[in-house]
């Protein structure tokens, strides 16, 4: 039984990423109908109900001290608001496979910020580890030239999302230890739906009331809310909290791979031999990257 828990934290990790890679398909079937903000919005406010029903009937719901107001304010300012403001705005100007390749440089910037405030040492394994799987990721994203042509907006917004994923990770680690992953994650989608609030109304309200209803995109805001913006981060913030920002965010790396996977099953995208060695070199970067810690358990 111990030999396995030391996998859940990875586990988690996995399964977050896999629902986030999803999240790059349900956005863009979303967006058949609904303007970004409309979409963030509504996923919010889903999650937040099932999240506080969830933590009411359990017992689980835990109320932010006076003294940790602050900081769960900028939790929910660094993610969902600014992360959703340059991930969804981004992806009306980029590809799915663009932007999750440019979600996947977060492992590169992390270190020197969990170095800086909480003095995380990441040894030569990691490095190596983080290296490898970020060369199979540019395998798997760019074409035999290893080129890719993409609106310089559009990436700019996905970096401001990586910016703010690094942010949030960071404040997280001060909250994680006081609070259950239940209410720190109900809490931080409830300010943010506050935050979101303001801009739908002065933004998308008129076009929202005069869109007819889509079956479709909004059973893909459905899917967002229950699995991404509720499991996927239940699930990641139980890794942070057992694993460290840095492992947790190595992970990331492996979400352009299950994009592209996604793609070729649903979207009927090719999925070319080269494609297929980087995913093989992604695994095998995310494997060197834990090596040492389970050889120190």
């Amino acid at each position: 039984m111990q030999h396995k828990h030391k996998w859940l934290p990875i586990a988690a990790a996995l399964g977050a990423m896999i629902f986030w890679s999803f999240s790059f398909v349900w956005v863009k079937v979303a967006y058949l109908a609904y303007q970004p903000i409309t979409v963030v919005l509504l996923r919010l406010v889903i999650s937040v109900a099932i999240l506080f029903l969830f933590t009411k009937l359990t017992g689980r719901l835990q109320r932010p001290a006076r003294k940790d107001l602050p900081v769960f304010v900028l939790l929910a300012f660094f993610e969902p608001f600014l992360y959703f403001m340059g991930e969804s705005y981004g992806l009306k100007y980029v590809s799915s496979t663009v932007a999750s390749v440019i979600v996947a440089t977060i492992p590169l910037f992390t270190p020197v910020v969990a170095w800086y405030f909480y003095q995380e040492r990441l040894s030569r394994m990691n490095l190596l580890g983080l290296v490898i799987s970020f060369a199979g990721v540019s395998l798997v994203v760019l074409n035999r030239d290893f080129s890719f042509s993409a609106s310089p907006l559009g990436i700019a917004l996905e970096f401001i999302a990586v910016l703010s994923t690094i942010g949030y990770a960071t404040v997280l680690k001060k909250l994680a230890h006081r609070y259950n992953t239940f209410s720190v994650i109900a809490w931080q989608n409830l300010i943010g739906a506050f935050m979101f609030l303001p801009f739908w109304l002065a933004v998308d309200l008129r076009q929202f009331l005069s869109t007819p209803f889509h079956p479709e995109a909004f059973r893909a805001i459905v899917l967002l809310a229950v699995f991404a913006s509720t499991f996927a981060f239940i699930f990641f913030t139980y890794s942070i909290r057992t694993q460290g920002i840095n492992r947790s965010n190595t992970f990331i790396n492996i979400i352009p791979v299950f994009v592209a996977i996604f793609a070729y099953l649903i979207l009927g995208d090719q999925l070319t031999l080269q494609k297929m060695a980087g995913i093989v070199v992604v695994i095998a970067g995310l494997f060197l990257a834990q090596l040492q810690r389970l050889r120190t358990r």
